[in-house]
């Protein structure tokens, strides 16, 4: 594949504004998705980390779904020539809290598209600087990396396997199933069929089952790091995606400080077979 040739770079510095509310149903809804009490939270109400991704929801068309669900190509984000798209990985500032009632607006960038190639195959990644704004100016910035691969090939060597760091502080251990999955699709508005659809999963994609959503193995590390820190708020997180996490099997999110740096918290979540699936850090603050 010869980037050039799709004038993907094209793409770099193109921008779009969305507005949205943060309206306290979906606050409630993902609450009582993570199993956290679900009372319609009042106006005022601090937005936990994260949690933005239940707005600013991509309203594509029915007729513009694509064959994995996601929206055909095109658009905002560029035409990649790759069938697998994969949520790779962020970075986030948190300025000030985004608040239940807030009127907001996110203004998203495209800041770079590069292409290489890997032992499965091409790669396109794209990252998505995104702005969101409150009644109080810049409240989040979050650099967002997708990327777009192959199909895998029969003979493709399998990634290493990443192990865990020693000594978990915080542990929790995930059951994850297709209820689950699903109202976290249906709370973000994501059509893609990796994680409801089994037989798209297993049978084109070539996946041993669901596939639970990095965004919210994500969410569930920041709130692991908020309910071990509830005196601190967060100032920083990211997170990288290692390898993906089925529905098959329970998982785990870990945590522990930085010996070095006691207002950094390492954290990841481990797969059944006990290997790193994502990757994560988040920097804290006393109020």
């Amino acid at each position: 594949m010869d980037m050039s040739q799709n004038h993907l770079k094209d793409w770099i510095g193109r921008t779009e504004t969305r507005e949205d509310r943060i309206a306290a149903f979906p606050m409630a809804a993902l609450s009582a998705t993570l199993d956290m009490p679900s009372d319609l939270p009042k106006d005022g109400t601090a937005l936990p980390p994260l949690w933005h991704w239940i707005y600013f929801l991509p309203l594509y068309r029915q007729s513009e779904v694509g064959p994995d669900g996601h929206a055909q190509r095109g658009g905002f984000l560029p035409p990649v020539p790759l069938p697998r798209r994969m949520w790779a990985g962020g970075r986030f500032k948190f300025n000030t809290p985004l608040r239940a009632g807030d009127d907001v607006r996110r203004v998203s960038t495209i800041e770079n598209v590069t292409e290489k190639s890997g032992r499965t195959g091409n790669l396109v990644f794209v990252l998505v600087r995104h702005e969101i704004f409150g009644p109080g100016g810049l409240a989040l910035t979050e650099e967002h990396d997708i990327v777009y691969r192959d199909m895998p090939q029969p003979n493709a060597p399998a990634p290493a396997p990443v192990a865990p760091p020693a000594d978990p502080v915080w542990t929790k251990t995930i059951v994850p199933d297709d209820v689950l999955l699903f109202r976290y699709s249906a709370l973000t508005f994501n059509g893609h069929r990796i994680h409801y659809d089994r037989r798209y999963v297993t049978e084109v994609e070539g996946y041993p089952g669901l596939i639970v959503h990095g965004p919210l193995i994500a969410t569930l590390l920041a709130e692991l790091a908020r309910s071990s820190r509830p005196e601190q708020d967060m100032l920083e997180f990211s997170f990288k995606a290692v390898a993906p996490v089925f529905d098959i099997a329970p998982f785990r999110v870990c945590g522990k400080p930085n010996e070095a740096d006691p207002d950094e918290l390492i954290l990841w979540a481990e797969n059944s077979a006990g290997n790193v699936a994502i990757e994560a850090r988040a920097r804290m603050r006393n109020r």
